[in-house]
This record gives structure tokens, sequence and C-alpha cells, in this order.
């Protein structure tokens, strides 16, 4: 990256994660001139220390667990082994491609990119570039757009050492799985840690602060994924709350609930992330951060500040990579001046890559009904369905929420919400149906292939009707 003195720009987007580089290449695609400004790697936490790292390593589970059940085809094979340093190079190699075909489509749409990290000047037009490739730069942009992402966060007394006690970080570059490991946190990222560290010969216990892991979702999903990894020997503790620990040589003894004390040889932080809104030199500026560092924006994610925005971790929604990706190009279209939609977070996509999946969008039974809808519920279990029958896979269910009817049949469906095999690839139609706000009629009229996954929606839908097949 080559150093300039200074250059203005149409936007100037600080931060290269998910929301960030989504700005920039939708806004370039629109014609915009953009400035790009990363201190770190293209790509953010999602593609580098997230997402594609946390699901590479989650199909090495997966692979592992297939070979393992392959007596159960008749296709004789020896006993699994893992050879943790290929796994951990392939996991890479995916990470570098990725990242370097993404840097390559930024510089195809002449997007203009800095490396430093950039803080907003107290003109709201200037971002000033240091401490990186691109030397100490000073660029202004008719728009700003803050992206700076998100961190790892800790508990108090829990030292993230790199070794003892990790975060995502640390643990998706691990020299060499421990023999037991303690999860704080039973949420999303905590699941899907626990499943792939147990599923490669992990002793695992959860401890979660919570009534249930996976707070956020359908009391049946998570029975599945309560049920599925007990039965795999992972420990499930719900309802306490975490106290204290000690770090010795030979693993780390955690206090928890009243008076409960574990020991294992890894402590895995998974109590979510906090906005890195302090990297952003705003104590000069006008943009109001909260308590909790999130930057305040509108439904348009509009600042206070005019013509600057903020999107991403950084402010207060679902920290997801396609809802970063949504913020930047409704952003984008603000500028443009297009009216754009604001994002409907109520109703965004959620995928849980742990094993079993679970995929939602929507209301769940319990928050359809506090939201004051007369619901009506249809369930159908993998358990008869032919495709998971021949996958081996036959834990879980679909379960679809819509508003009853006078007759008692559904009408509006209100959420959907799966557990099982592939459900993070099967949720398309179903996240389709929620926000198109279709009727149980409409979507019923529509033919599922046979024999698929995907017939498990379809069946739950027709049964809503009133009448049904299986």
């Amino acid at each position: 990256m080559i150093p300039l003195s200074s250059q203005h720009f149409d936007v100037a987007v600080i931060g290269g994660g998910p929301a960030g580089y989504a700005s920039a290449l939708y806004g370039a695609s629109a014609g915009l001139s953009i400035a790009l400004v990363e201190h770190n790697k293209i790509g953010g936490t999602c593609l580098n220390v997230g997402c594609i790292p946390a699901k590479e390593l989650l199909e090495t589970a997966s692979v592992f667990r297939t070979v393992s059940h392959a007596a159960d085809f008749g296709v004789l094979a020896d006993a699994p082994g893992l050879e943790w340093s290929k796994t951990l190079s392939r996991k890479q190699g995916i990470i570098d491609q990725l990242v370097g075909g993404l840097t390559g489509l930024l510089k195809g749409r002449k997007v203009t990119l800095f490396d430093g990290r950039g803080q907003l000047a107290g003109d709201h037009r200037t971002v000033n570039v240091g401490g990186g490739e691109s030397g100490e730069v000073s660029i202004t942009a008719d728009n700003i757009i803050l992206a700076a992402g998100s961190v790892t966060r800790s508990l108090p007394g829990f030292p993230i050492d790199g070794q003892r006690i990790v975060t995502s970080d640390e643990l998706l570059s691990i020299p060499s799985l421990p023999a037991s490991a303690i999860v704080i946190g039973g949420g999303a990222i905590g699941c899907e840690f626990a499943s792939m560290m147990s599923d490669l010969g992990t002793k695992v216990t959860i401890l979660e602060y919570m009534p249930k892991i996976l707070p956020g979702c359908d009391v049946d999903v998570t029975k599945v994924v309560e049920r599925s990894f007990k039965k795999r020997g992972i420990d499930i503790r719900t309802g306490v709350a975490v106290e204290s620990q000690v770090t010795t040589e030979s693993g780390v003894t955690v206090s928890f609930g009243e008076g409960e004390q574990l020991t294992a040889d890894t402590v895995v932080m998974s109590v979510g992330r906090q906005p890195a809104s302090a990297t952003l030199g705003l104590e000069n500026t006008s943009v109001q951060v909260d308590e909790r560092g999130f930057i305040v924006v509108d439904q348009h994610c509009r600042t206070g500040v005019d013509r600057v925005w903020a999107v991403g971790d950084v402010i207060n929604t679902a920290q997801l990579a396609h809802v970063g990706f949504a913020e930047g190009i409704l952003v984008i279209g603000d500028i443009l001046g297009e009216n754009p939609v604001p994002v409907d977070y109520e109703k965004v996509p959620w995928c849980i890559y742990c094993h079993p999946e679970v995929a939602f969008a929507g209301h769940s039974e319990d928050s359809a009904k506090e939201a004051g809808f007369d619901v009506v519920v249809s369930k159908h279990r993998y358990a008869g369905n032919g495709r998971a029958m021949i996958v081996g896979e036959t834990d879980g269910l679909v379960k679809v929420i819509a508003e009853k009817q006078a007759d008692g049949t559904g009408g509006r469906i209100l959420g959907v919400h799966m557990v099982g095999p592939w459900v993070t690839e099967q949720l398309g139609q179903g996240y389709l149906a929620v926000n198109w706000e279709a009727t149980v009629d409409e979507v019923a009229q529509f033919i599922q292939p046979h024999p698929t996954m995907s017939e498990l929606f379809g069946e739950s839908v027709l049964a809503l009707t009133g009448r049904s097949l299986h």
C-alpha cells in the first residue's frame, strides 16, 4: 500500500470487517469513490478469527464423526485419528485464500485501501490514519462509515493468557486440543466450541448463567441440542454464576454456583464480544456512545452527526456477519438518497453450527405469545424423514409458528425454527416466508422435492392448513 499525503473520497469506511467491506464493495459498485481503512487484516473477525475458521474446525469434527460411524454404512475403515496441525494448516489456507480474494475484489472495484488505524477527527469529515504501512495519512470524505467491529470479552478475574484461559481468538489456533475444557458461556459460540472439541475427544463442561443454553432459541430446539450434547458426554450446568479461578501448571480450577468447583486443562471464555468503538477517537467528536461502548444510531444506522453512519458490531444490533452486510447496503442506499428499508432485526436469519445445527428466523413460540399473538404450532421430526435416515442424522425437528385463525388453522407465518442435519442450508425458504409475511395457505401451495430434508418444512406448513400427508 502506497502512503498518500491527503485524498478526498465520496465515502471513507473505518474498518475492513464484513460491515465495512460490504459498505465499500456495494458503494463502489454504485460508482462512489471509496476509501477503506483497516489496521489488521481485511475480513475482520468473521474471516480471520470468527465465522470462517470456527466452521472449518467444526467441519473437521463432522468428518471425524462421519468416519467414526463409517461401519454403520458397511464401510470398513480404521478408527480415525486426528492430525491437528494439518487441520490448522487447512483452516489457515482457507482464510488466506478468502482474504486474498476479498482484497483483490476491493482493488478491482477501485476501492483505495489504507493500512493503519483510522480515527475520526472533530470536523467529522476527516479520518486520520496511522500505525500501519500507509504511514501517517489524513483523508477527507463527504460521508463517513464507522465499522470498527468488536473484540473478545472476558470476566473479571479471568485474565486471558492464551494457554490456560483462552478466547475464540486463541482457541482457533491453539497448538493442540486440551484433554478437558470448561466453556464459560452456552450461547451460540460456546455451543459451537463445545461441540467441536467434544467430537474431537476433549472432555467438555459448559457453564451458563442463564436457565438454558442457547438462550435466544426456541425451547424445543434447545432441548434437542441439550439431549444430543449430553448423549455425547458434554456436561451442561445452567443457571450458575462463575465466581473465580485458580490457575496452576496443571490446569485451571473454576469456582461457580453454590460453592462448586471444576478443574480442566483449559478454560474457553465465550461470553460475547464488545464493540471496538474506543479505537475510533470519538471522544473528540460529537458521535454518541452508550455506557456499553456501542455507537448510538437510528434505524438507518445514522449517528447523531450529519453524514456519519455506524454499522456492524460497533452498534447494538445482532453481531452477525450477514447483518453487517445488510447494514452496509442500507447505509450506501441512504447515502445515495434511495430511501432504503431499514433492517428488521427481529426477522434476521440465525445459524448455529454445532452438532446438531440450529437455524431460525422470526418469533419463537414463547416470544410470539409474549408479543400478544394467538399462535398455532406445527412440529415435524427428522426421525421420519427419508433423506435424514439415509444420511444417518435423524436427531432434530422443524417447528413453524403461525398466527391462529378463527377456525384453528394457521395464518401468517411468524417464525421458523430448525434443529438437525444441514438446517443452516435449509432455512432459506423459512426466512423468506417469515419476512415476506406469507401465510400458511400460500406456502403450502409450493412443492418440496423428494427425498430431501427440506420436505420437513413443507410438511410442517401443510399441517397448519388443517390437512396433512405424513
